[in-house]
């Protein structure tokens, strides 16, 4: 069965956006970008002619994440994701201090739904912004370990 979560994947439109987000407003460290195409990614996806330029980015702790830019295929979305849709909605980062993070994102233009919010319950202070591609990030501060 399942022993980890290796990487989340998030398909991207501008590519040079994205990694100018996640390394240098969030602090992913790039550790591997590579071209794929041929037959092994031809399965594996269940597409034709995939071509796909993958950047993984790791975080301090070491957890990773995946951009991904399709070469071979145009994106199709015509409509935001809403966080109340069908299927994943969000990837969740954990920081130590929310409200620094969150002026520091404010003031380079990142969109927020609200300023840091702490639980009902007191546990953690969190805040949902959008990266470049529109991708919901859900960034949370720990106040109360249990």
């Amino acid at each position: 069965m399942i022993n980890e979560i290796r990487h989340i994947g998030i398909v991207v439109q501008n590519l040079k956006k994205a990694k100018e987000f996640y390394k240098n407003l969030l602090g992913f460290k790039i550790i591997k970008e590579k071209g794929e195409s041929g037959e092994y990614i031809d399965k594996v996806l269940a597409m034709k002619n995939a071509a796909v330029k993958t950047v993984k980015m790791a975080a301090k702790n070491g957890n990773l994440i995946e951009l991904l830019y399709f070469k071979s295929r145009p994106i199709r979305h015509n409509q935001k994701q809403k966080l109340y849709t069908r299927g994943y909605t969000h990837v969740a980062f954990g920081v130590e201090k929310i409200d620094l993070t969150y002026e520091k994102l404010k003031k380079k233009g990142v969109f927020f739904n609200s300023p840091p919010q702490v639980s009902p319950d007191g546990y953690a202070k969190v805040a949902f912004c959008r990266d470049p591609e529109g991708n919901f990030i859900e960034l949370v501060e720990v106040l109360e370990k249990p």
